[in-house]
């Protein structure tokens, strides 16, 4: 103990704070860990999140979704395949196809490459059956019950042939009608022109305090709302950038949607006509401003635009077309194992 306070005052210090602090220093540096590895372990870091494709990401937040819509779409594409090979089997000699030759036709039956057809011919057993040909190859047809479905479809057909030409014109006109090129939105105009006028909004940049009469007010009103561009006029002629050719997109498009049964129309029907529609690659970012008239549902690369006043608040059609009709009642039995017997 002696020893120790010797060589204690030999190196005593008038300032004993300095002192202190020199033996801090000294037992931090004695005991210092920085040889260990201070790294935060990957597997407790924040892992970036990949930022989302086009093909992934959903167009609205989950918050801002209109749920029947969505259904609706989610309704469509798990009935793909099946309408999809209704119509391709329909079109075929006898309505049979070889079950090897249908694996190789994955984009005319819609069902996603690599999958087995045979599942989702079995998952339909009141539509499709398979059958061994005398060469021992699998076939597959229409069960006996699909086929009077078939038969109740083409006499809805032929019921509504006139009605078909009048409002799609899918046939090579000989005369013309010129009460036919009327559409939809212009009907609507005539008979309610504010209600009309507040379907869709094209913003024009201009000064708060114009001072504008009441005639310039409302030719400024016309040009911030109802398109007044005929979608029977031709966008051809319109310069590509301008107020007036987009206008006349909006309202081709919605005439297009109104001619449809199911007043919807997905990208990838959309894009078959965009030189007959003078449509740009700009479509998407054209509708998704017009939300008053329209709703896009799916992903941004995959969507499909619906005509909301077509539908009622529930999501039904206003309008049912019989082929609608029929078609909801095929979907009825279309995934049933099997038939109930009232």
């Amino acid at each position: 103990m002696a020893f120790w306070r010797l060589k204690y005052s030999a190196f005593a210090n008038p300032n004993p704070s300095s002192t202190i602090c020199f033996l801090s220093t000294f037992m931090i540096r004695a005991y210092s860990t920085s040889f260990l590895i201070t790294k935060t372990p990957k597997s407790q870091k924040n892992k970036r999140k990949k930022k989302e494709s086009a093909r992934t990401k959903h167009i609205h937040h989950e918050s801002e979704r209109i749920p029947h819509f969505e259904n609706i779409l989610r309704h469509d594409n798990h009935f793909r395949f099946f309408l999809k090979t209704k119509d391709y089997l329909s079109k075929q000699p006898q309505q049979v196809l070889r079950l090897d030759d249908a694996g190789k036709l994955y984009r005319e039956l819609g069902f996603p490459r690599g999958r087995k057809v045979l599942k989702f011919i079995q998952s339909h057993p009141l539509v499709f059956q398979t059958y061994h040909h005398s060469n021992d190859k699998i076939w597959f047809g229409f069960t006996d019950f699909m086929e009077t479905f078939l038969e109740e479809e083409k006499r809805i057909m032929d019921e509504m042939e006139k009605e078909r030409i009048e409002t799609g014109r899918e046939f090579s006109i000989v005369t013309w009608d010129q009460k036919l090129a009327v559409s939809v939105l212009e009907r609507e105009f005539m008979i309610d022109e504010d209600g009309a006028k507040k379907a869709f909004q094209f913003k024009v940049k201009h000064g708060k305090l114009l001072n504008l009469g009441e005639n310039d007010e409302r030719k400024l009103n016309l040009l911030n709302t109802l398109p007044l561009v005929s979608p029977y006029t031709g966008g051809s002629r319109l310069d590509l950038w301008t107020l007036e050719a987009e206008k006349y997109r909006v309202g081709v498009v919605h005439e297009f949607l109104s001619l449809t049964l199911e007043k919807r129309a997905s990208i990838h029907h959309i894009v078959e006509f965009k030189e007959e529609l003078s449509l740009t690659k700009h479509t998407y970012a054209m509708l998704l401003k017009q939300a008053r008239s329209f709703y896009l549902a799916g992903t941004e690369m995959n969507w499909v635009v619906f005509l909301k006043d077509a539908y009622g608040e529930d999501g039904v059609l206003v309008h049912k077309d019989p082929q609608v009709v029929f078609n909801e009642k095929l979907f009825e039995f279309a995934d049933k194992q099997k038939l109930e017997i009232n």
